[in-house]
C-alpha cells in the first residue's frame, strides 16, 4: 500500500510498515515526511564518519548504523507515532535491536545537513531527540564544514561547535575522537 493522500492526520508505524511505494519516510508526530535522496557529498561525509565510528567499534559491544534504518525514540512498537531514520547512530544496548532498527534511544545520532532536512534536524528531531534522552546529537553542516555536538545534561543539551581542522571526542564512546579533516577534505 502506498502512502494515501493526506486523508488521515495521523499515522503510526503499523501504518508506515505497509507503505510500498518505494520511498523512504519519517514519522514526527504521526505525520509523514518523505525524505529526498542524499546528494553525493552528504553520501561522502555519511560515509567517513561511519567509517571512523565503525573501526573504532569494532570488536566492542556498541554498534553504528546508517540509513535507512529505523529507530522508534517510544519503542511504542505498532503504535509508535514517531519513526526516524537518523543518517548515522550508535547503539550499546543490543536488547534495543532489532531486524528493522532501533526500539528505543540510541546513545548517539549523526544528522547530516540538507536544504530539504535542515528544519527537521535543528529543531523537530533536535527536540524530540532532547526529550528521549539520545546522549549526543551531532549535525553536520556540509555547507559551513561544521559540526555541533548536543551533549545531554540534565536533560538539556549543551553545544560545542567544531570546524573543519578540528577533532571530536565522542562522548558517549570513551576514548574515539573524529577527525573533521577526513571528513571535510579540501
Amino acid at each position: 500500500m502506498s502512502l494515501p493522500e493526506k486523508k488521515r492526520r495521523r499515522y503510526t508505524y503499523a501504518d508506515y510498515c505497509k507503505w510500498d511505494d518505494g520511498k523512504r519516510y519519517e514519522l514526527i508526530d504521526g505525520e509523514a515526511y518523505a525524505m529526498a535522496a542524499p546528494s553525493r557529498t552528504h553520501q561522502k561525509i555519511i560515509g567517513e564518519l561511519h567509517g571512523q565510528l565503525w573501526q573504532f567499534l569494532k570488536d566492542k559491544p556498541c554498534e553504528v548504523y546508517v540509513a535507512p534504518f529505523d529507530v522508534l525514540l517510544n519503542a511504542a512498537g505498532d503504535d509508535d507515532d514517531d519513526v526516524f531514520q537518523p543518517d548515522i547512530l550508535v547503539v550499546c544496548d543490543e536488547a534495543k535491536l532489532d531486524e528493522k532498527g532501533c526500539n528505543g534511544v540510541p546513545d548517539m545520532v549523526v544528522e547530516i545537513l540538507s536544504p530539504s532536512s535542515l528544519k527537521h534536524d535543528k529543531f523537530l528531531k533536535f527536540n524530540k531527540y532532547q526529550r528521549a534522552g539520545v546522549r549526543e546529537y551531532w549535525i553536520v553542516d556540509p555547507d559551513s564544514k561544521t559540526v555541533q555536538a548536543h551533549i545531554l545534561e540534565n536533560g538539556r543539551y549543551f553545544v560545542t561547535s567544531y570546524s573543519e581542522v578540528d577533532t571530536i571526542p565522542v562522548n558517549v564512546l570513551e576514548g574515539c575522537k573524529i577527525s573533521l579533516s577526513d571528513v571535510f577534505p579540501e
